[in-house]
């Protein structure tokens, strides 16, 4: 099932089918901003991933001495929520454990995923709630956002650009095939906090930026205007579009954790960027997307 916010800027579309945005658009001008999924590329358009950001080595964990397993990116975004709170400016979807989630996450849990909408401000609010009687919980979260790039026909993704809110930062790649992250990292240099995403930029895989370096991403046109910018307290933001496609969009996704390194042999308490959670507590985090004209 389909909902939708409206304002005098933007109409934002969601669907129940994990909690997902399916549109952005601006009402004015009728510009769709969110990729709007294609096989070809990417048939997905802003997932929402959870309890796994990434891939877990050999797809499996150890928990107690158990071994469970799990695909990419974790099963919310497959999963169907419930859309449980409505109003003219925001929105929530909620998800509880079930047996089939068991067997693969043995914790009982509730995801709520809210949206909220404030003139040219599209904020993403995840709640992740521990029901648990007593035990803590491991998880993580993130965003996987898709932003046309170009905006328009005719135009080529190689004359738009990033900006960002430092002018130098260092990132880690994704072993394109393992699904893992490389045990070195690299300097992502940018003058004037800029880069162009020249042909050739995603040819490597995703960009993986760690430990608070960055707060703000946007997308600037061939004219060197930004267009939207996405804004985050997250300690992670990985920059994604398919290798070797020139696929016409690109993901800025905030991250709660991340897949496992290549050289990585701990357990699920172990993860890199995971979360604790204690029996009955809330982690509540959010991060924006703006519409710049």
């Amino acid at each position: 099932m389909v909902y939708e916010l409206n304002n005098e800027r933007l109409s934002v579309q969601f669907s129940t089918l994990g909690a997902e945005m399916m549109s952005l658009k601006d009402r004015k001008t009728g510009q769709e901003y969110l990729w709007q999924g294609d096989k070809r590329y990417w048939g997905r358009r802003s997932p929402v991933l959870f309890p796994l950001v990434g891939r877990l080595k050999e797809d499996k964990y150890i928990y107690h001495n158990q071994e469970y397993h799990m695909p990419q990116h974790g099963f919310a975004r497959d999963m169907e929520f419930a859309c449980i709170s409505e109003n003219k400016e925001e929105i929530w979807f909620g998800l509880d454990a079930t047996p089939a989630t068991r067997e693969n996450y043995p914790f009982d849990f509730r995801l709520e995923i809210g949206y909220r909408l404030v003139e040219n401000t599209v904020t993403v609010i995840w709640r992740v709630i521990n029901e648990e009687p007593t035990r803590n919980m491991y998880f993580a979260i993130g965003g996987h956002p898709a932003f046309l790039c170009p905006l328009k026909k005719g135009e080529k993704q190689s004359e738009y650009s990033i900006w960002m809110d430092q002018t130098e930062v260092l990132f880690s790649k994704i072993n394109l095939d393992t699904g893992l992250m490389h045990n070195y990292k690299n300097m992502l240099a940018l003058p004037g906090g800029r880069h162009l995403l020249a042909d050739g930029f995603f040819d490597e895989g995703a960009y993986i930026i760690e430990d608070y370096q960055v707060g703000k991403i946007s997308l600037a046109d061939a004219e060197n205007v930004p267009y939207l910018t996405v804004s985050f307290k997250s300690p992670l933001v990985g920059i994604w579009s398919p290798e070797k496609k020139q696929a016409p969009f690109v993901c800025i996704e905030p991250w709660y954790g991340r897949c496992d390194r290549e050289n990585f042999g701990g357990t699920l308490k172990n993860r890199e960027w995971n979360n604790k959670l204690a029996a009955g507590e809330v982690f509540e985090r959010f991060y924006d997307i703006t519409i710049e004209r």
